[in-house]
């Protein structure tokens, strides 16, 4: 009689299941009932390379299971398969070929999870780049709001949190971009010119001439500036005054959030603070420092996996 190892599930309950790096997953055609038993019956005793974890069975009519299974012995470069657990059956598991997607990043999967509906009660299985395979078991990303200015097009922060997520290892988080567009702040605006703080393309048609204030027009004009606190401090030592004003600081325009959020405050410099959900940056952050901010944000769902 095949012998199993007694152990309780170490995987199947649990969130952002998402094996690193993929070489531990093996995908293997099976012929079998697609059943949790008779799943297991197929695979105890049976050997395994040592580095394999997991593995994705192919079976009839493309249906697809995930269990992940454990050996007594690593070293060999095989050893019988001693415990297997049963993460995902067909009803559960959502199978995806996608070429775009990156395999080996927490947030690539978890992305077209959503893309395709797959929630925490089910399991995607990715066929990736260089037609990879992977899977996120239970997905649950942080959904994460980006609040930033526009133009430039792509938002800056945006921008650069798509590219941590893209090589950083992270827990799974989705951005959502919250834009504040200017053109929106000043319609219904009509003053003699706009002060704005520098120039960005996209700003041509605010209906009135534009003037940059990181310039520092040498002549003080009846302009309306459309800026941050920092900005007021930049005009009150070049002129000695306060224009009106029409707010673009992402963080007062954003407010207190319940909800996991980062955005940029042109009154910190050199560090990083968390107020509450939100995490905010320097106008001047550099990857570093937005990585640093999407750590503190997601450290509760490394926990969960």
């Amino acid at each position: 009689m095949r012998e199993r190892l007694a152990c309780a599930p170490t995987y199947r309950d649990r969130l952002n299941v998402v094996p690193l790096p993929y070489r531990g997953v093996s995908v293997q055609p099976y012929a079998g009932d697609m059943a949790e038993a008779a799943i297991v019956g197929h695979l105890l005793g049976r050997e395994a390379y040592r580095r394999t974890e997991f593995i994705v069975l192919c079976g009839p009519d493309s249906r697809r299971a995930v269990v992940a299974v454990s050996a007594r012995d690593r070293a060999p470069l095989f050893s019988p398969i001693m415990g297997v657990e049963v993460l995902g059956l067909p009803e559960t598991c959502v199978y995806v070929r996608d070429p775009e997607t990156d395999c080996g990043n927490r947030s690539a999967l978890a992305r077209l999870a959503l893309e395709h509906n797959v929630g925490a009660d089910r399991t995607l299985i990715c066929e990736g780049k260089f037609d990879h395979v992977n899977f996120i078991h239970h997905p649950r990303p942080l959904m994460l709001r980006v609040v930033e200015v526009t133009p430039p097009e792509p938002p800056k922060l945006f921008d650069l949190v798509r590219h941590v997520l893209s090589y950083a290892d992270l827990p799974p988080i989705v951005p959502i971009l919250e834009r504040i567009e200017l053109t929106s702040l000043v319609r219904g605006e009509t003053p003699a010119a706009f002060l704005v703080p520098c120039r960005s393309g996209g700003l041509d048609d605010l209906g009135a001439p534009i003037h940059y204030l990181d310039e520092r027009p040498p002549a003080r004009e009846a302009w309306t500036l459309i800026g941050c606190e920092r900005s007021l401090q930049f005009h009150r030592h070049y002129y000695g005054d306060e224009p009106p004003r029409i707010e673009m600081c992402p963080r007062v325009i954003a407010g207190g959030r319940s909800e996991p959020t980062i955005l940029k405050c042109c009154l910190l410099e050199f560090d990083i603070e968390r107020d509450g959900e939100t995490l905010i940056v320097p106008w001047g952050a550099d990857l570093p420092m937005v990585e640093r901010a999407l750590r503190a944000l997601s450290q509760h769902l490394e926990a969960q996996s």
